[in-house]
């Protein structure tokens, strides 16, 4: 385990801020709040644990810019059919691997809860997200956000946000 760079108490807290109001947003249903969270060249990367772990390219979603998850937006509310639900991130605190003035890189493990209408709620998606965040004029920001999910099994669909 690496140490802990030094970090002023302030950059953690908005770290710790940026986790959990990205909870709050993809688990509200506005989706034009996700790709706010983002800078304009950023990466998204939804993948299993067995293919980043081997080093394997391919991934389950993959957005590279701000733009592809406008799209993704538009696609959720315009063009996608699906079973409706509703989904709930729980977020582990933040660990900070790495710290310079204006850009940090952090993990946290997460569990997506998935409730469908009339049905019960049941475990989604657990793993870990794997993040380079920048600071922006507006802000933290997500430059880079990899969601490494530890089941190589997943539902026929990932429709919203992990």
């Amino acid at each position: 385990m690496s140490t802990t760079p030094h970090l002023a108490f302030d950059d953690y807290l908005a770290i710790s801020r940026l986790y959990s109001e990205y909870a709050l947003a993809v688990d509200s249903g506005d989706w034009d709040l996700w790709p706010e969270f983002f800078t304009e060249d950023c990466t998204y990367k939804l993948v299993p644990r067995e293919n980043h772990e081997r080093g394997f390219p391919l991934a389950t979603l993959l957005f590279e810019s701000k733009g592809m998850l406008k799209d993704r937006v538009y696609g959720i509310r315009e063009t996608l059919f699906h079973d409706p639900y509703y989904q709930r991130h729980v977020v582990s605190a933040p660990v900070v691997l790495a710290a310079s003035e204006n850009r940090f890189e952090a993990q946290a493990n997460y569990a997506v809860f998935r409730t469908k209408l009339s049905r019960e709620s049941t475990v989604f998606n657990v793993g870990r997200y794997i993040d380079v965040i920048e600071r922006t004029p507006a802000g933290l920001k997500f430059a880079t956000r990899l969601c490494v999910y530890d089941s190589e099994m997943i539902p026929n669909s990932i429709i919203y946000p992990i």
